[in-house]
């Protein structure tokens, strides 16, 4: 048996798309920290509760925190690692229809409303393929059709993957070195660049400003440091750098959409 076809027995990848009309249903813990690349026809609406999701594409790798879901299309190849063994992955894998809304096209992370909530948690029994004119099958594709309507903010939360060597030695060292002051002239310096030459490294292979990849890096920090809980708001935005705690809030606003306080009463309740 190949590597890809254990891989499909393994997660229940092959299942997917054995039905091409049905709406495919599971939810299971992780168990594990890995699901390794592979893609399926149907598009993919993955929630995750009790930990942070990493999905890595061909060209990103997106940062799913809870309360939060990611909408990937259909046949975009892609890698699951959760941060927890013990994370719970609510997924919906829906066929994919002529003429469909835009939004469906595009990879994406999306708060989850209340409403949207009770409605993935009314699914939590399902598993296996919701056949087509089944009241399961109504209730799922209704999931799908308000998507559109409430989804209005598809949130920053991934990074651009490296394609020049020369940053991947940058970014592993922005990364072990989230909670201190880097000045970009000495970022430039330490790596052999010219300010010049470096900012014009991060935006053709990266697309975007160090500052701004910096900033989302350090966001996406904060998130994992608030949801560990041992740490204050105060002494997380410390953690990524921010010695003002209002300029940590209105940053994490800018990204998340919300407050840091606001952001931890959110995931609250997912355990009521």
């Amino acid at each position: 048996m190949s590597p890809l076809e254990t891989l499909e027995e393994k997660y229940y990848i092959k299942e997917v798309d054995t039905d091409k009309k049905s709406i495919y249903c599971h939810h299971d813990l992780m168990g594990e920290l890995l699901i390794p690349t592979h893609k399926h026809e149907k598009a993919q609406m993955l929630y995750s509760e009790g930990g942070i999701v990493h999905v890595t594409t061909e060209t990103k790798s997106y940062f799913l925190p809870a309360r939060h879901f990611i909408w990937i299309p259909g046949g975009i190849k892609h890698s699951i690692h959760p941060n927890s063994e013990h994370v719970m992955m609510r997924n919906l894998y829906f066929p994919i229809d002529s003429n469909e809304d835009p939004f469906y096209e595009k990879e994406g992370i999306y708060p989850i409303n209340d409403l949207l909530l009770q409605m993935m948690l009314f699914t939590n029994r399902w598993n296996g393929n919701l056949k087509k004119g089944t009241r399961n099958f109504s209730i799922a594709n209704a999931i799908k059709a308000i998507l559109p309507e409430i989804c209005l903010t598809n949130l920053p939360l991934s990074l651009p993957l490296p394609k020049d060597i020369r940053l991947n030695k940058i970014i592993s060292y922005l990364d072990k070195n989230l909670g201190e002051t880097i000045l970009f002239s000495d970022l430039a310096n330490r790596f052999g660049f010219s300010e010049r030459s470096l900012y014009r490294l991060f935006q053709k292979d990266l697309g975007m400003s160090f500052i701004q990849y910096f900033t989302i890096r350090r966001i996406l920090k904060a998130i994992e440091l608030l949801l560990e809980k041992n740490l204050s708001v105060n002494e997380v935005a410390q953690a990524v750098g921010y010695s003002s705690v209002p300029t940590f809030s209105n940053t994490f606003f800018k990204i998340l959409g919300q407050r840091p306080s606001d952001y931890l009463k959110g995931i609250e309740i997912l355990k009521k």
